[in-house]
């Protein structure tokens, strides 16, 4: 390896290969030094000299961090950045940034099909077919038109927009909490803001976009399941730590939460034998929600270019821990 070249490190990643991103880092004359990572040790040795660091899902931590001697930027394969530590990044003077602007659309999708499907019991009546049989498959009270229901959207960045936009046509009740966005705003779009106790009392089915913070880890817990009246839906479709397991299994075996629709969960991969993959008012998904061939190309694309302009020392957009 030439070590007079930059080098851009890739610490993990779930696409078949690398060449979008080598095409464009190596067509700016900077070396990619790629590995599936799964251990502290491992991530140290590769990230050590890197001039930046690209990562998806390893854990960039204090330690790998500290162990940074030349990084310009960390950069994530996403728009969440909870599996960096942005203060020790922050302290060492180090630029983390994300994609915020891909698979938008993607995501406020899933949660529409989710919230859809939930609510018409596509999945319960499509296993009952499989099986053989016909008819209702659940009781009528289930099979609900989302003109009678009250929709809760916790977090109104770009993806709870997008949801708010996909539901309007359906002339359902909407209910936003975000504490960082102006009522006039949320009001102007179509939405009510209302505060999070208010939400969690009417909705009938709440659906998380908000980012994975210390604020909003285990979010949704015995406590503010108890708050929801008795038959909500929740769908998440951001980050699994909003929702505590335990809680949320023990507000399905009861009986008190009505469904769930999850792309994500605490941890990932759900643990094998795990209660919720036996339930029946339960849909999973595999964290794929972002998933097209669009937004992926548009991903890697971004990371690689953020890549090389923190190599070259210029300005760099989607910085999320404050350092320019």
């Amino acid at each position: 390896m030439n070590s007079a070249q930059p080098t851009v490190a890739i610490t993990d990643w779930t696409f078949p290969n690398l060449s979008i991103e080598e095409e464009i880092l190596k067509g700016h004359g900077i070396q990619v030094s790629a590995r599936q990572c799964a251990a502290e040790s491992e991530l140290i040795e590769l990230c050590a000299d890197a001039d930046a660091v690209i990562t998806q899902f390893a854990r960039v931590n204090a330690n790998v961090i500290s162990a940074m001697h030349k990084a310009r930027a960390i950069i994530r394969y996403g728009i969440g950045v909870d599996n960096v530590d942005l203060d020790t990044a922050r302290s060492r003077g180090i630029p983390v940034c994300n994609v915020p602007d891909y698979c938008i659309d993607e995501v406020a999708d899933q949660t529409l099909a989710f919230i859809l499907a939930t609510t018409r019991q596509v999945v319960t009546h499509a296993n009952r077919l499989h099986s053989g049989k016909w008819g209702l498959a659940t009781p009528l009270a289930s099979m609900k038109a989302l003109r009678d229901l009250t929709i809760g959207i916790v977090g109104f960045g770009r993806i709870g927009r997008e949801v708010l936009k996909r539901l309007l046509p359906f002339k359902c009740a909407l209910l936003v909490f975000d504490p960082l966005v102006p009522a006039t705003e949320i009001e102007k779009l179509g939405g009510r803001p209302v505060t999070f106790d208010e939400l969690l009392q009417n909705v009938d089915v709440l659906t998380l976009h908000c980012p994975s913070t210390p604020q909003t880890r285990r979010l949704m817990n015995r406590e503010t399941f108890a708050k929801l009246k008795s038959g909500v839906i929740l769908i998440n479709v951001g980050r699994g730590d909003l929702v505590d397991p335990d809680a949320l299994t023990a507000a399905l075996q009861s009986g008190h939460l009505g469904a769930a629709a999850l792309d994500v969960f605490s941890p990932e991969p759900i643990p094998a034998n795990h209660p919720l993959l036996g339930m029946p008012n339960v849909i999973l998904s595999p964290h794929i929600a972002s998933c097209s061939t669009p937004a992926v190309k548009k991903l890697r694309e971004s990371v690689a270019r953020f890549a090389v302009a923190a190599v070259r020392g210029e300005p760099l957009s989607s910085v999320v821990n404050g350092v320019r």
